[in-house]
C-alpha cells in the first residue's frame, strides 16, 4: 500500500510529466499549445521547482519546430514573476541562449527582443555575473547565428556596467563589426545607432565613429544602406563641427553610392538627418545632395526623395527658406510631374499642395498651380486622388474664389472627358472633394455637374453617381438631402428615357438607407407608387424590388394598407418577370 505522502508527490509531479508527454506528441500543434500553458504550469509547480525542474528541462529539450521555438521565446521573456522574480531572473538565460542561435531568423529575433526585457530586470551585479559572459559566448560563438544575436544586446547592459567591462564590449563590438561574415555586419549596422546613444561622447567620436565610417564603405550595399540608417543618430549626438568632420563626409560618399538601394536608405532618412545635423550643414550640403537625390536615375531613389518634399522644406532655415526652395527644389519638382514612372508622380502628388503654405499665396498661384494642373490631369488615377485629397492645403492658402478660377475647370474638363473611365475616377473624387470644400461652395460649382452623371448614357457612371449620392447625404446631412438632392431624383422618375426613370429608383433605394424610414415614406415612396403604371416593364418590375428592399424598414401598417396592395397590383401584370419580382417581394415581407 502507497505511503500517505506519495499522492501528493504523485500530484506535484502530474504538471511537468503532463508537459513532457505533450512536448513528445507528433502532433505539432498539441506541442505548440502546451509551450503557451507554460506560465499555467509554472504557477503550478512554484518559483522554486520551475528553476530546478522546468527550465533545465526546456533548456534540454530545445529541438523542435520553429514555431514551437517562437512561442517558447516569447513566453520566456514573460516569465520572471514565475522564477522568483528579479533576484532569479538570470535562471532564464540557459534556454534564451540556445535560442538565441537557432538558424530561424525569427526566433532568434524573439529570443533577443526577450534578452532584452530580462536585462533590464537584473541587477548591476547579476547583469556583471550572468548576462555580459551570455553576450561574450555569443558574440564569439562559432556559428555566424550567435554573433548576429549578440548585436542586440550590447545597447541594453553597456550603460550598467564597470568601466572594465564597458572596455571589453566595446572590443566585442569592434570586433563584430570587422566580422567576416556579411550577415553579421549587417547586424551589427543595424544596431549601431542604438549602440551609439548609450556610449560615451568621447568613446562614440574614438571607437563607434570609426566602425561608423568602415561600415558604411563595406563591399556588401547591404551592410552600407543599413550603416546610413545610424548616421542620423550619431549626428545628433555631436555638435555641429565633429558631424562635418567625422560624418558629413560619410554621407557624401553615400548620397553618390553606386548602389541605388544605399541612395534610397539616404533619401528615406533625408529629414531625420536634416533635423540632426542643424541648419548650416543643410544649406551647404544637404540641399545639393537633396537636388540630386530627386534628379536620381532611378525611380525608387526619385520617389523616396520625393515623398520627403514637404518635410524638407519645412524644416529648412526660416531666413532664406523661400530662396531655397524656389532656386532650388522647385525646378527639380517641375521635372518629377512629368515623370516617366507613376510612383514617383504619385509620392510627389501625395505631399506637394503642403508647400502651399510654406511658399505663400502669390507664389503657390504662380509656381504651384501649373504643377497642380498637369497631376490633376495626370492618366495615373493615384496621382489625381492625391491631388484632390490633398487641396485644402492650398484651399487655406489661396482661397475658394482663386481655388475656384485654376483648379475647378479641369476638375470639370475631366469630368465631362470623351472617356469614360476618365469621368468614372473624378465621380469617384467627388465625396472627397465636396467635403473639403464645403456644401455651399458644391451647391454653387458641383452640384449641377453631379447631377448631370446621373443622366450619363454609360450606366458605370450612372451606378457611380448613385453611389456617391449617398455618401454625399452622409456628409452633408438630412436638410441638403431634402433640399436638393431627393427633388432631383424624384424630377427623374418623369424622364422621357426609361433608364433614367430606373436611375431614379436606384438612387432611391441608396438614399432611404441613409435618410430614414420617415423621410422615405414622406418624399420618396409616393414616386415609387407612382412608377408602378409606368409603360416600360423592367422599370415596373424594379418598383417590386425597391419596396421589396425599403419594406423592411417600413411599419406594419403601412405596408399592408399602401405597399401590398401595390405589388398585388404588379402580381397581376401581363409581364411575366414584373410578376415574378412582385410575388417575390409579397413572400420576403410576409404579405402574401
Amino acid at each position: 500500500m502507497a505511503a500517505p505522502g506519495d499522492a501528493s508527490t504523485d500530484d506535484s509531479l502530474y504538471p511537468i510529466a503532463v508537459l513532457i508527454d505533450e512536448l513528445r506528441n507528433e502532433d505539432v500543434q498539441l506541442r505548440l499549445n502546451s509551450i503557451k500553458k507554460l506560465s499555467t504550469i509554472a504557477l503550478a509547480l512554484g518559483v522554486e521547482r520551475t528553476r530546478k525542474e522546468l527550465i533545465p528541462f526546456l533548456t534540454d529539450t530545445i529541438y523542435d519546430e520553429d514555431e514551437v521555438l517562437l512561442a517558447l521565446a516569447e513566453q520566456l521573456g514573460l516569465f520572471t514573476p514565475l522564477v522568483g522574480g528579479s533576484e532569479f531572473v538570470h535562471s532564464l538565460l540557459p534556454p534564451l541562449e540556445s535560442l538565441a542561435t537557432v538558424e530561424e531568423t525569427v526566433v532568434r529575433d524573439k529570443a533577443v527582443d526577450s534578452l532584452r526585457t530580462i536585462a533590464a530586470q537584473h541587477s548591476v551585479s547579476d547583469l556583471e555575473a550572468h548576462f555580459v559572459p551570455l553576450l561574450k559566448r555569443l558574440a564569439t560563438g562559432d556559428w555566424f547565428t550567435s554573433r548576429m544575436s549578440a548585436c542586440g544586446l550590447f545597447s541594453v547592459c553597456y550603460p550598467r556596467v564597470s568601466g572594465a567591462l564597458k572596455t571589453e564590449l566595446r572590443q566585442n563590438f569592434r570586433n563584430l563589426c570587422g566580422d567576416d561574415t556579411p550577415m553579421v555586419r549587417r547586424a551589427v549596422a543595424g544596431k549601431l545607432g542604438e549602440f551609439a546613444k548609450v556610449i560615451e561622447i568621447d568613446n562614440l567620436k574614438t571607437d563607434l565613429i570609426p566602425l561608423f565610417t568602415a561600415l558604411a564603405a563595406d563591399e556588401q550595399d547591404s551592410v552600407r544602406l543599413l550603416a546610413m540608417e545610424a548616421c542620423g543618430s550619431i549626428a545628433s549626438l555631436l555638435a555641429a563641427d565633429d558631424t562635418e568632420q567625422l560624418v558629413m563626409p560619410t554621407l557624401r560618399e553615400a548620397a553618390n553610392d553606386k548602389s541605388w538601394r544605399v541612395r534610397y536608405m539616404v533619401a528615406d532618412k533625408f529629414t531625420e538627418l536634416q533635423k540632426a545635423v542643424g541648419p548650416e550643414i543643410t544649406k551647404n550640403d544637404l540641399v545639393p545632395a537633396f537636388q540630386n537625390l530627386l534628379k536620381d536615375c532611378e525611380a525608387e531613389v526619385r520617389a523616396a526623395a520625393a515623398q520627403k518634399v514637404k518635410d524638407f522644406c519645412q524644416n529648412l532655415p526660416a531666413d532664406n527658406r523661400e530662396q531655397v526652395i524656389m532656386t532650388g527644389i522647385l525646378p527639380c519638382l517641375k521635372e518629377l510631374v512629368s515623370d516617366s514612372n507613376t510612383h514617383v508622380k504619385s509620392a510627389l502628388a501625395s505631399v506637394i499642395m503642403g508647400l502651399s503654405p510654406v511658399l505663400g499665396k502669390d507664389n503657390t498661384i504662380e509656381h504651384l498651380l501649373p504643377l497642380f494642373l498637369t497631376q490633376l490631369k495626370d492618366e495615373c488615377p493615384e496621382v489625381r486622388l492625391n491631388i484632390i485629397s490633398n487641396l485644402d492645403c492650398v484651399n487655406e492658402v489661396i482661397g475658394v474664389k482663386q481655388l475656384s478660377q485654376s483648379i475647378l475647370p479641369a476638375i470639370v474638363e475631366l469630368a465631362e472627358d470623351t472617356k469614360w473611365r476618365v469621368r468614372l475616377a473624378i465621380i469617384e473624387y467627388m465625396p472627397l472633394l465636396a467635403g473639403q470644400l464645403g456644401v455651399e461652395f458644391f451647391d454653387e460649382k458641383l452640384n449641377a455637374l453631379f447631377m448631370a452623371w446621373l443622366l450619363d448614357h454609360v450606366y458605370a457612371i450612372r451606378e457611380a453617381a448613385t453611389q456617391n449620392l449617398k455618401k454625399l447625404v452622409e456628409k452633408f446631412g438630412l436638410d441638403w438631402a431634402q433640399a436638393t438632392a431627393i427633388p432631383k431624383v424624384l424630377q427623374m422618375s418623369r424622364d422621357q428615357n426609361y433608364l433614367h426613370r430606373l436611375t431614379c429608383l436606384f438612387s432611391i433605394n441608396l438614399l432611404a438607407e441613409v435618410c430614414g424610414a420617415e423621410v422615405t415614406v414622406r418624399l420618396m415612396i409616393p414616386t415609387v407608387f407612382g412608377m408602378a403604371g409606368d409603360a416600360v416593364a423592367n422599370v415596373r418590375f424594379n418598383v417590386a424590388k425597391t419596396l421589396q428592399k425599403l419594406g423592411p424598414m417600413l411599419d406594419q401598417s403601412y405596408l399592408q394598407s399602401n405597399v401590398k396592395p401595390c405589388l398585388l397590383k404588379l402580381k397581376g401584370d401581363t409581364d411575366i418577370d414584373v410578376q415574378y419580382y412582385a410575388v417575390e417581394a409579397l413572400d420576403v415581407l410576409k404579405m402574401a
